[in-house]
């Protein structure tokens, strides 16, 4: 995988990821000087090599090469009080990286990448995330198995929808939940929505009809911490 950006590389080695090699222009000798206590290769570039190497359009001056696998799905359920945010169709990467900065920051216990979503290991997912990806369970799977999975261990399943579902702050988010959430633009599909436990969705506007998708699971997630420190 590509990590592109200082943070994300700091936020790599913190969290002891591999690190195969760091390539950088020395415009931060920092992060290079961290890298290299870690005891990974350096190579230094011109800026030209630099802006072949790196894929945004004005280049950090820092990229590493690192080796990242998504949890499986079984140990992403382990943590404890169980929030699981589940990302079914979310197909920008931005948003979806993004939607993990969300849940790391609001105290979600795991994400889950379902069909048709973003890759998580894409560079500007973790771009996105901020170097979130590293510090809670990520993993991949089928949505009709994460379903099965959280079932067996006691979870709800809430689908967010867009309208006529219950307020976040009427849904009893202090149980272990599942939350999913689909694309701005398409939503979760019908079959999904109607196989949930509870079906939630976030007041607004008629003038706006739909959130951003990291915007949607900051809200539900900030309820959930909310009843969750009320309930302690």
């Amino acid at each position: 995988m590509l990590l592109d950006g200082a943070h994300v590389i700091d936020e790599a080695l913190n969290a002891g990821v591999a690190i195969e090699c760091l390539i950088t222009d020395e415009r931060d000798p920092a992060i290079a000087a961290a890298a290299e206590r870690a005891g990974v290769p350096i190579h230094v570039a011109t800026a030209a090599v630099m802006e072949a190497i790196s894929p945004v359009r004005t280049p950090s001056g820092v990229v590493a090469i690192a080796h990242w696998q998504p949890a499986s799905l079984a140990s992403a359920l382990e943590r404890a009080p169980a929030l699981v945010v589940g990302l079914r169709g979310v197909q920008d990467p931005g948003n979806f990286g993004s939607a993990i900065r969300a849940a790391d920051a609001l105290g979600a216990s795991a994400v889950l990448a379902l069909e048709d979503s973003a890759d998580p290991g894409g560079w500007k997912a973790l771009r996105g995330a901020m170097g979130s990806t590293f510090h809670l369970p990520v993993a991949t799977a089928g949505t009709a198995e994460a379903i099965a999975h959280c079932r067996a261990r006691g979870l709800q399943v809430a689908a967010t929808v867009a309208a006529a579902g219950r307020d976040a702050a009427a849904t009893d988010l202090r149980a272990p939940t599942l939350v999913l959430l689909g694309s701005e633009g398409r939503g979760l599909p019908d079959d999904l929505v109607a196989e949930a436990d509870v079906r939630v969705t976030i007041p607004m506007s008629p003038r706006v009809n739909s959130l951003n998708v990291a915007v949607t699971a900051a809200l539900i997630l900030y309820e959930a911490r909310r009843q969750r420190a009320g309930a302690g």
